[in-house]
């Protein structure tokens, strides 16, 4: 992957015990994946909010002498991946408002914060450089500070956001959680003991022992206190996920939308056995997204799964380097392909996408020095040549590859043997799911949710092959 990421992780717990900051951490470490730069748990004891966060992995963010403080039997956690400008400490979340009574966790992106903007200027109470998650924060601020409840509150500002949210939210008593109607970005309940557990993904859940309930309807709003739970129904559900967890971002041991994250994508390989069917000797995938693709693949054609690229697991993901130099050196650092199993092999090497198209063309040079006699180069999805407003780390569409270049025009630029993109319809079909319960923005430019004024920054005039 070059520069495609998913930016934030949310977590919220109501449990007692007094170790809510101690489950929140390890369901953040769990969701690691989904953010990288900064990290952020806020807890409340009943009477006050604790707070702490910090920049860089979660386990250099937390230690047990910042854990300890964070006191209470409610929590809510972030995985942060800035893309804004700043320090990754300026993007860290939970958003806190001055009054320290309520605490915000946001993992999505408003593509148009108009309303919410509006609204805060009629209360006068919009300030400047606010971030959407910041926004969503006051807005809701201005309805708690005139003596509404958290749940009422939220309730009136969810008709305001305009764009994809699964959000974790806290008084000093209780805990709420939303999602948006479409339920783009994932965000699934858990039995924790007596209490709840809501998380971005089922492996946070797995990873501090709760039980999957259920996932979180799309339109729907939790109200976790002393009281239980109660779901509130604010929205009618129109299902639109996010077809890149399924090919990427979520970890494989996760379940959306009811589909095992493993199967679809060893489903996927078995689909691109189908549609791929020239002659190789290996099939190799690159680590560690395309692994299960590449065992279905290679159940599917018969051809050996071999190893022929190792991970160096201290490196970090290539996004986080600073310039496109740094991308290409970190190549040959975080891949080593292996020349005892790739010397005069024909190799079908298997990928999650082509972003850019730079570290694919560097690892299609790096597998035929190390003695590889063909290349032909497999990917696990269609061509990405539309941009994401809905939390998705993106470049400028001019910058992907697939946005002005055909299939044959890629192939060339990689030096691949062959070039062959999983299809829309075969996608879809190693999901399961029907194709009007998913967002294709990624290939299609069909965007579910109006991104209104952001609606120049897309060009349709894209190769269509």
């Amino acid at each position: 992957m070059e520069n495609l990421n998913e930016k934030c992780a949310v977590v919220g717990i109501y449990a007692d015990g007094g170790q809510v900051a101690r489950h929140a951490f390890f369901a953040l470490f769990a969701l690691q994946h989904r953010g990288q730069e900064a990290s952020g748990i806020t807890t409340s004891d009943g009477s006050n909010l604790y707070t702490h966060k910090g920049a860089g992995l979660v386990s250099g963010v937390y230690t047990e002498e910042t854990i300890k403080p964070l006191v209470g039997h409610i929590a809510i956690g972030h995985n942060r991946y800035s893309t804004s400008g700043g320090s990754a400490l300026d993007h860290a979340q939970p958003v806190l408002n001055v009054e320290n009574d309520f605490a915000l966790a946001h993992n999505g992106n408003l593509p148009s914060v108009k309303a919410l903007q509006e609204f805060l200027q009629s209360k006068n109470a919009l300030k400047n450089d606010r971030s959407d998650s910041e926004l969503i924060a006051d807005a809701i601020g201005v309805y708690l500070a005139e003596g509404m409840n958290i749940e009422e509150s939220v309730s009136k500002i969810f008709p305001l956001m305009t764009g994809s949210f699964s959000i974790t939210m806290m008084t000093k008593d209780t805990l709420i959680v939303i999602r948006d109607s479409y339920g783009m970005r994932p965000l699934a309940l858990g039995k924790l003991g007596s209490g709840f557990v809501v998380a971005s993904e089922t492996c946070a859940l797995k990873t501090i022992g709760a039980e999957f309930v259920r996932e979180v309807v799309p339109g729907e709003m939790l109200v976790i206190n002393k009281q239980g739970l109660k779901s509130v129904k604010l929205a009618e559900a129109i299902p639109r996920h996010d077809i890149f967890e399924f090919v990427y971002f979520a970890r494989p041991d996760s379940i959306l939308a009811g589909r095992s994250v493993y199967e679809v994508r060893k489903q996927s390989g078995i689909t691109l056995a189908e549609e791929f069917t020239k002659n190789a000797d290996i099939v190799v995938p690159v680590p560690d997204t395309a692994m299960p693709v590449a065992i279905g693949f290679s159940q599917k054609s018969g051809l050996p799964l071999e190893l022929g690229l190792i991970k160096n697991r201290y490196v970090h993901r290539t996004f986080i380097e600073p310039d496109q130099e740094s991308r290409e050196h970190s190549v040959a650092l975080k891949l080593i392909p292996m020349p005892e199993v790739l010397k005069d092999k024909r190799v079908i090497v298997i990928d999650d996408s082509i972003v850019r198209g730079t570290t694919s063309r560097k690892l299609v040079e790096n597998l035929f020095k190390a003695g590889a006699k063909e290349v032909h180069f497999l990917i696990s999805s269609p061509p990405v040549r539309f941009p994401d407003f809905y939390g998705i780390d993106t470049p400028k569409q001019s910058d992907l590859i697939a946005s002005h270049k055909t299939v044959e025009e890629i192939r060339e630029f990689l030096g691949a043997t062959s070039l062959h993109f999983l299809t829309l319809d075969g996608l879809i079909k190693s999901i399961g799911l029907p194709k009007d319960q998913l967002s294709t923005s990624f290939f299609t430019g069909e965007y579910p949710i109006d991104i209104l004024e952001r609606k120049n920054e897309v060009s349709y005039d894209v190769p269509t092959e």
